[in-house]
């Protein structure tokens, strides 16, 4: 055989190798979130694009757009959950115009602005926080909505991850699954074919998108509350009946797993199912930011070979973020932090003033419940003129043009105008 021939197949063959050491079976011919081919996949320890090159991360959560949380305004003491917020809403305002003013808010809570603004500022990320009802036909709202992001996403170079933040069944058993106050999820059959469902729909939707980048399947489940420890065990089997739905449909999308206790705690683990899966952590309020904040997570990298992601961070001062941020970064972990937008803070992309007369519904969310509190609650209710006027000031507060950027709070993620 000539030199030549055989110069010509060693490089066909080096070619080769090195194409299926980056594509793990998807299309390597573009890197754009938005193009037809090239889905993100992993790589080893590796998150990476369409070509094959590393991806970090650099994210924001579109927290309180489908699963609104007390705190988030500025409701300290009274409801919490999405059902205890709506209820508030409804013996406010009324039913009717109640469901006029939900639908609103999702009109216009996020909007193409928005992106816009998240991509000026340097984000290449999205995560998005979804209510397992606004998913439950094929022609629900939800998809609607996400849809028109997903657009704006691609238009803007910004890939979007999908959660499920409020499971069928309730994952965590808190407010913020919207559950009945029990992690039903793990014990009910039925809730779990119901949650598989959703997903599937999810995935079937969204199989041949490249903006999407992956589903983070369980939002922060199961608290570390002793309680609950006894589902830890059902965690995984939940995981794996879920992502085999999706892979019936979807061959394309990462997988994205959380751990127990808060998404912190990941021995619950017996390592990955699938070849395309990642996993997630949260870290609130911790009292350093150095790497030992991290380094259980970086030995289950170094020990599966999987990529890991922060999935939210944050709620602290700008100093705390930018040092747990700059940990991040030197250990290759990308990170989405929480969260784009709130009422009255500094601790969030963007924020809006309280409404009028938000203070009189602040002081009557916070009285009990119940029918020896109901003669109370009616006497402190606030004039109906006052009420409507609060509500249609928040609609009004929450659009783009009455947001306000936080400098500080970009600065401490390395982000900002131009960036």
């Amino acid at each position: 055989m000539k030199k030549s021939t055989i110069l010509h197949l060693l490089g066909a063959c080096l070619l080769a190798a090195l194409a299926a050491s980056v594509s793990y079976g998807a299309p390597a011919d573009t890197t754009a979130p938005g193009s037809a081919q090239g889905f993100v996949h992993t790589h080893g320890e590796e998150l990476v694009d369409g070509s094959g090159r590393p991806l970090l991360l650099k994210g924001i959560n579109l927290g309180n757009w489908f699963e609104v949380e007390g705190y988030m305004f500025d409701l300290d003491k009274g409801p919490q959950a999405p059902h205890e917020i709506e209820d508030l809403t409804r013996e406010l305002l009324g039913p009717a115009k109640a469901e006029a003013f939900w639908r609103e808010w999702r009109e216009n809570y996020i909007t193409e602005a928005d992106m816009d603004r998240i991509r000026r500022d340097g984000f290449n990320s999205v995560r998005v926080p979804l209510h397992w009802k606004f998913f439950d036909s094929d022609n629900a709202e939800g998809f609607e909505l996400v849809d028109r992001l997903v657009q704006w996403a691609r238009k803007d170079g910004i890939y979007v991850i999908l959660d499920l933040h409020c499971a069928p069944g309730g994952q965590t058993g808190s407010n913020i699954d919207d559950s009945l106050g029990y992690p039903w999820l793990y014990s009910s059959p039925e809730a779990q074919e119901h949650a598989v469902a959703v997903w599937r729909r999810i995935a079937r939707h969204y199989a041949d998108n490249p903006t999407v980048l992956g589903y983070d399947l369980l939002n922060e489940p199961l608290p570390n509350w002793p309680a609950y420890r006894q589902f830890h065990g059902d965690l995984e089997p939940v995981y794996r009946k879920i992502a085999a739905a999706i892979r019936t449909v979807d061959p394309n999308h990462v997988l994205i797993l959380g751990g127990a206790n808060w998404d912190t705690d990941f021995s619950v683990f017996s390592g990955p199912f699938d070849p395309n899966m990642m996993y997630t952590l949260h870290k609130y309020w911790t009292p350093t930011t150095d790497v030992s904040v991290i380094q259980p997570y970086l030995d289950f990298r170094s020990k599966y070979h999987v990529p890991i992601w922060l999935g939210e961070s944050g709620e602290n001062t700008d100093d705390w973020i930018r040092g747990f941020r700059e940990t991040l970064n030197a250990n290759r972990v990308g990170w989405a932090f929480w969260t784009y937008k709130r009422m009255d803070t500094t601790r969030s992309v963007v924020t809006f003033d309280q409404p009028v007369h938000w203070d009189e519904i602040v002081a009557f969310a916070k009285l009990p419940t119940g029918t020896a509190e109901a003669e109370k609650r009616a006497a402190a209710r606030p004039p109906q003129a006052d009420i409507d006027a609060a509500f249609a000031d928040l609609l009004t507060k929450i659009r783009f043009a009455n947001e306000r950027e936080n400098p500080g709070y970009l600065q401490a993620l390395g982000l900002g105008p131009g960036q």
